[in-house]
């Protein structure tokens, strides 16, 4: 396994459980001994081939075939519900004119766009927020339309603004650890390949 040390928001915890079954532990608070590994999908899958929890526990332990992916939704559903949170605090817009505009102004730090939205509408906000000037916001991927419904209560979302406040920083740790579960990069605008891909287009 890599012996590389990183930062404790990239790594995962995992504990053994009373009956011996290996469970992640997000908020790092179970007790116990813990086994750390980093928080990628292709990480815990290597650990489990090559029986890391066995030897890190130092006892026998069951470890689910689905472990792998029970991570996942765990990462996506504290995400998802820091995101209604947000919601609740009065921090997420949705509504296209209304995205547009806090791009425009400068006033969201992150954007969301659906997984099964077009991408003429992540275009057209793009240019909003190049025209605007103001701060990169950050651009988030990785929920889909549906899943922002039951987050954020409202039908036919498929791009929201984010503002700033600490809940959502909060909500941005939790998909920020998702995307490097997933492996997928997340980008800002107006800057980087976005801005550019943008002006060629």
């Amino acid at each position: 396994m890599d012996r590389t040390v990183h930062p404790v928001e990239e790594l995962i915890r995992f504990v053994r459980a009373p009956d011996g079954t290996v469970v992640p532990d997000l908020r790092r608070r179970l007790p116990g001994r813990g086994v750390w590994v980093e928080a990628r999908r292709a990480k815990v899958e290597e650990a489990m081939k090559r029986k890391v929890f066995a030897r890190g526990f130092r006892d026998a332990v069951v470890v689910p075939a689905s472990l792998a992916d029970e991570v996942d939704r765990l990462i996506e559903r504290s995400a998802l519900d820091m995101l209604a949170m947000a919601n609740k605090a009065g921090q997420v817009l949705t509504g296209f004119g209304k995205v547009e505009t806090a791009l425009a102004r400068g006033e969201a730090v992150a954007v969301l766009h659906a997984t099964d939205g077009a991408q003429d509408g992540r275009r057209k906000l793009a240019q909003a927020a190049r025209r605007g000037g103001g701060r990169p916001a950050r651009v988030v991927e990785l929920f889909s339309s549906g899943q922002m419904l039951l987050a954020l209560g409202r039908e036919n979302v498929i791009h929201a603004a984010l503002l700033a406040d600490p809940v959502s920083d909060a909500f941005l740790a939790r998909a920020d650890l998702l995307g490097r579960y997933r492996q997928i990069e997340t980008g800002r605008f107006p800057a980087g390949e976005l801005a550019a891909e943008t002006e060629q287009e």
